[in-house]
């Protein structure tokens, strides 16, 4: 029993799963690419971050430094983030903010005065904060922007992580509708039928019409559409629920998982 029913359904399941994920892993990198959402979160972080809800100010002046954004040009909305990056290094951050606040470079007693001339705030008492520690050394208030620069980009990579949770379970409960992709169906066909996953002889890496068609291989998709509004479409629902939650483990979860039911299926006969 162990060595065939089991293992079938499980390799079944896994693969399944697997695709389903790699699926909506590939569909997420190509919407958040084309609504440049991690330069929007970037933008957005910083401009809270300096507190230039306008982007008139310190805000601007970072993103119009060379060694930040190369590509900005004087001419650009500013509200666009087409030519905007979706990373910044810590250090040109810090050299770039030094740049927008010196008058004088090199000069760091002028330093502290034109820090003294910032719109009092939050970001005021905290650069002012640094220029004291500093002590007159200019490569450890330089070393401390950076750090105050990375611990803000924390918070935003959790909000991009949030986000990008929420998306790949709409994704995945779309697909799951779309190809009624049911996972207690899924379970049960396969539990009486083991035979159906036995084909299944490699883990999908992308997205191609090998690994499709092994999918549509398996017990999913419509015998009839619309479906019926029973007990039975609850069910389903259901079953497209638990589908959808299986994309939040990520497809490299169940590519590993595949890897190691495959090398056991591996040490016995197939059914």
């Amino acid at each position: 029993m162990f060595g065939s029913t089991v293992l079938e359904v499980v390799v079944g399941l896994t693969f399944c799963y697997a695709s389903v994920a790699l699926i909506v892993s590939t569909l997420q990198e190509a919407l958040t690419s084309a609504l440049s959402m991690r330069a929007r979160l970037l933008l957005d972080g910083v401009r809270r971050m300096l507190a230039d809800d306008a982007f008139a100010g310190l805000a601007r002046a970072v993103y119009a430094h060379a060694l930040v954004n190369p590509h900005d040009r004087a001419s650009d909305d500013p509200r666009a983030v087409d030519t905007k990056p979706a990373y910044i290094e810590p250090r040109h951050f810090a050299i770039a903010l030094l740049d927008a606040i010196q008058s004088i470079p090199g000069d760091y007693a002028q330093l502290g005065r034109d820090i003294d001339k910032l719109a009092d705030g939050a970001v005021k008492r905290a650069l002012q904060g640094f220029y004291q520690r500093a002590d007159g050394d200019a490569a450890a208030f330089e070393a401390d922007l950076a750090r105050w620069f990375d611990s803000a980009m924390k918070r935003v990579s959790g909000q991009y992580k949030r986000r990008s949770m929420a998306i790949s379970l709409l994704l995945s409960l779309l697909l799951a509708m779309l190809f009624n992709i049911d996972s207690i169906h899924l379970f049960r066909t396969l539990w009486q039928h083991p035979a159906l996953a036995a084909h299944i002889s490699a883990v999908p890496t992308t997205v191609d019409a090998h690994a499709i068609g092994e999918l549509m291989a398996l017990p999913i998709g419509w015998e009839s559409f619309p479906p019926a509004l029973d007990e039975r479409l609850a069910l389903s629902v259901a079953g497209w629920l638990l589908t959808a939650a299986t994309a939040l483990f990520g497809a490299p979860f169940w590519f590993d998982l595949m890897k190691r039911t495959m090398q056991v299926r591996g040490t016995g006969p197939k059914p």
